[in-house]
């Protein structure tokens, strides 16, 4: 039952793609979604495609879209009789020109499906889709929204990061549904995010008090992630498990940084992902001259994903910017020595558990990281410290039982108006 004795609460959480397999925003529906149904609460979430994977309970309602970006379909041409529909089309229009606007196109189904069912719920939870489909729904029932982190420092770090100006500009073009989150959050009374750090950049970036935020850190689904201490540890073995090509991640500097340690020792680098072909990753490290001892692990599952952290021997988060950083979490959790950049939120995540150093610096990362290879006691320390931490402040349990209390914050000043 939920706690203090409160009756449960029907929740509708919207997320416009909730990828499963990789990515922060598919864990937080997948795991928020089954912690609250744990506390008691009814929960259903509407997705557009890719779909969660959710526990049997949840019920999971379709909205397809075009799914323009499908990995097995890349871009494909829409039939005719798809386009006359007129979300599809505007879909397809802001893709063919090269915008992104799965967002705005999500909110508009979500609205479409919810006008003759908002009696079926107590609140609307909104997963950073942010789009003008919410204007109509927050006017009939209340409505809370998370953001993870303010999109405009993917924006200005993707722009600085390219030295063309067309590239540049098909960026701008890419991010360009900015102005449109930037309007509806400003008209949210009521928003989560998961970081003192993302409240403060998204507070400045987006021009909203602050006093609007509720602060709750994501947790780590110790079911999926935890140790295995039956597994032998592999000697410099180097897991990352960010996104390969997205400036980001910063995969690029820590390449730089292996390039480095690998002439004074043996070692290996593995990547949880796929990286784009031809892309500035795979350029990288042909440049570099490391193709030998990078692999890159492709979609794989949970239980191997756990086992890749049994066998490493130190965790990387190279990020530019997080703004909260699950990788970080998921290693502790794991009991793996974590070293990770002050970028964003990460130090929030990490605390005294692991090694940190500046963002975008390959030297730092190459000093912490021979550190921990060359000495198994420190290893150990971090390993010991990481799961601690992540047991005691870091649970999805404690993240649902604040969220409830948010959501019981914003119904109650939604029937005051």
């Amino acid at each position: 039952m939920p706690s203090n004795n409160q009756p449960f609460l029907r929740i509708c959480l919207l997320s416009y793609r909730s990828n499963p397999h990789c990515g922060g925003q598919g864990v937080y529906i997948k795991s928020l979604s089954r912690a609250l149904s744990l506390l008691g609460h009814k929960v259903d979430v509407i997705s557009g495609q890719p779909y969660p994977i959710l526990d049997p309970n949840i019920k999971l309602i379709k909205l397809p879209s075009l799914d323009l970006y499908n990995p097995e379909d890349l871009f494909r041409v829409p039939k005719v009789s798809e386009l006359m529909n007129v979300t599809n089309l505007i879909e397809w229009l802001g893709i063919s020109t090269m915008g992104f606007s799965e967002p705005l196109t999500f909110g508009m189904r979500a609205y479409k499906y919810l006008k003759t069912r908002f009696h079926q719920y107590d609140i609307i939870h909104d997963n950073q889709s942010l789009s003008y489909g919410l204007w109509s729904i927050k006017k009939k029932i209340p409505t809370i929204a998370t953001i993870h982190h303010p999109i405009t420092v993917d924006l200005a770090i993707a722009v600085k990061s390219e030295p063309v100006l067309w590239k540049k500009l098909k960026h701008l073009r890419w991010y360009s549904f900015l102005g449109m989150q930037k309007k509806v959050t400003k008209t949210l009374p009521h928003l989560i995010t998961v970081s003192e750090c993302a409240q403060n950049d998204i507070s400045k970036e987006f021009k909203i008090p602050k006093d609007r935020f509720t602060v709750i850190s994501n947790g780590i689904n110790t079911d999926l992630f935890y140790p295995m201490p039956e597994i032998k540890r592999r000697k410099n073995r180097i897991i990352v498990t960010n996104s390969a090509d997205t400036p980001l991640k910063g995969l690029y500097y820590l390449l730089r940084s292996v390039a480095e340690i690998s002439k004074k020792k043996k070692i290996e680098l593995i990547v949880i992902g796929t990286p784009k072909k031809n892309g500035k990753i795979l350029r990288q490290i042909k440049k570099l001259g490391i193709g030998s001892f990078v692999t890159f692990t492709g979609r794989i599952s949970y239980e191997e994903f756990v086992r890749q952290y049994a066998i490493a021997t130190v965790a990387v988060i190279p990020s530019v910017y997080e703004g909260f950083g699950l990788p970080a979490g998921e290693a502790m959790a794991c009991g793996v020595p974590v070293i990770s950049t002050t970028g964003g939120a990460l130090p929030e995540v990490v605390g005294d558990a692991g090694i940190l150093v500046p963002p975008a610096d390959p030297e730092a990362l190459t000093k912490a990281i021979t550190d921990v290879l060359n000495n198994p006691d420190l290893a150990a320390k971090l390993s010991k410290a990481g799961y601690q931490r992540v047991q005691n402040h870091l649970t999805w349990n404690a993240a649902a039982r604040k969220t409830a209390e948010a959501y019981r914050r914003a119904i109650n000043d939604y029937r005051k108006i």
